[in-house]
């Protein structure tokens, strides 16, 4: 895994000190990811994969500068997903017990269609966040959002559905 990422993060850094247009850009997703990438999806440099054969994007997604995809647990954008800057998306964690802290595991992290995801969230792994929903700037979200749905704060706050107009408490207390 470690040598893959490495050709990966050399693909992403060769000529990351120039400009490259949306079809370079586009290019450059195909060849991370062995996929085709629509035409419609943007995405605005630099972009920091680690692994990058994970990463699936719907189209009409645009993922804004310096999003961090640790992707060996697979990441999955849908169809029209907005995706901030500095947006981290962790599809790997550390065991819990201190003598295995070194080993990782990968989960996915599946965004629905029409997600948007604000600047500097952090969405670890094994979450999906659900069609419609909204994840605002700076949250961490550590459980799955349902769909109409929008997410702030820190992982113990509450969030608000759209469709019913109700407060749900997804990480409980």
């Amino acid at each position: 895994m470690h040598r893959t990422s490495q050709g990966e993060l050399r693909i992403c850094a060769e000529p990351a000190n120039g400009y490259r247009s949306p079809g370079q850009v586009r290019d450059l997703l195909r060849q991370l990811t062995g996929m085709d990438v629509d035409e419609s999806v943007v995405l605005f440099e630099p972009f920091n994969p680690e692994f990058g054969r994970n990463i699936e994007l719907g189209t009409s997604v645009f993922i804004n500068a310096r999003r961090k995809f640790p992707d060996q647990g697979g990441t999955r954008s849908g169809d029209e997903c907005l995706i901030g800057h500095n947006v981290v998306v962790a599809a790997l964690k550390h065991d819990h017990d201190p003598a295995r802290w070194a080993d990782t595991i990968p989960a996915p992290v599946i965004l629905g269609r029409n997600v948007w995801i604000g600047a500097n969230a952090t969405l670890l792994s094994g979450v999906t966040i659900g069609e419609n929903a909204v994840v605002a700037a700076s949250a961490v979200v550590t459980k799955n959002v349902p769909a109409g749905a929008r997410r702030a704060g820190k992982a113990k706050d509450s969030i608000w559905n759209f469709r019913s107009g109700s407060s749900l408490c997804l990480w409980g207390e």
